[in-house]
């Protein structure tokens, strides 16, 4: 039997998703193309998927989102337990085509990742 996620490697969603990964997994929401060199929005929420939502309690939240274009690091969201939400909108400008990658930090579960490609021209 396969560990639900770990606390000392990169978490991403399995197929199919358990609950655990639904609750977890950042989704991106950012057009599949964007204009070289114009800004576009790229939203980030925190699990959600099928409506299995991240606890926002003391004891259990969303630390930080973090947003990378492949490697490189973009811009940072960080939230606080009872008090915000795991949500966050970035405003970005890309060169070329790119994979955008979001991080998460949960306080209980470890990091986070997934994963969208953006045709940029």
């Amino acid at each position: 039997m396969s560990e639900e996620f770990s606390l000392t490697k990169m978490n991403r969603p399995k197929s199919p998703m358990t609950d655990m990964d639904k609750k977890h997994t950042p989704v991106i929401t950012a057009p599949d193309s964007a204009k070289a060199k114009e800004p576009f929005s790229v939203s980030v929420k925190v699990g959600g998927i099928d409506g299995v939502e991240h606890p926002n309690m003391l004891g259990h939240w969303i630390n930080w989102v973090e947003l990378y274009a492949g490697e490189r690091f973009l811009s940072k969201a960080e939230f606080a337990p009872t008090v915000s939400t795991p949500e966050a909108t970035f405003h970005i400008i890309l060169e070329g085509p790119t994979e955008l990658r979001v991080v998460e930090s949960c306080n209980l579960h470890g990091l986070w990742e997934s994963k969208k490609k953006i045709d940029v021209k």
